[in-house]
């Protein structure tokens, strides 16, 4: 296994959009199975994220200053997802809102994981050594053990966000 830190996160996106994919093909009435998938993406997107927020968005900062703007627009895109993930937790797949919120999640994360990939993704690794995407990635990986599973308030967050940026 790879723990080049954009392969990392490139694997995480592929799971990602495949538990989308499978969200999108049940119909209205598939509520038991809608649920348990809304699970198992609100775990994976708090993990990666938690990886993203704790590790590569901060040492990104650090070693690739130019990239602040793409870094600080990130955190926020993740903010949104936050609370989205943590509504989407207290809720019920029977909830009228709770396909609607669940494709505003999808549409909103595969925005990013697209600007991700497309834009700043490339740009990481033009500006960092293989052996410095090695070690993020590695990092990535233990953090992951320790990750929590389900989405907490989104405030938390918000604190850890602001103290960065002071």
């Amino acid at each position: 296994m790879s723990t080049d830190a954009i392969v990392v996160l490139k694997d995480d996106h592929k799971e990602i959009r495949k538990l989308f994919k499978q969200f999108e093909a049940f119909g209205d009435s598939a509520h038991a199975q809608q649920s348990r998938l809304v699970t198992k993406i609100l775990e994976l997107l708090t993990v990666h994220t938690y990886i993203e927020n704790e590790c590569m968005y901060p040492r990104t900062r650090e070693l690739v200053p130019d990239l602040e703007d793409d870094v600080l627009e990130s955190y926020e895109e993740h903010h949104d997802a936050d609370v989205l993930c943590m509504e989407l937790s207290t809720m019920s797949a029977d909830d009228e809102r709770f396909v609607a919120k669940t494709t505003v999640l999808i549409e909103s994360v595969k925005h990013h994981l697209e600007e991700e990939e497309d834009e700043w993704f490339p740009k990481v690794r033009t500006a960092l050594s293989r052996k410095q995407l090695q070690e993020i990635g590695a990092e990535m990986i233990e953090l992951r053990k320790k990750a929590p599973r389900r989405p907490s308030e989104p405030s938390a967050l918000k604190k850890a966000l602001d103290a960065l940026v002071d």
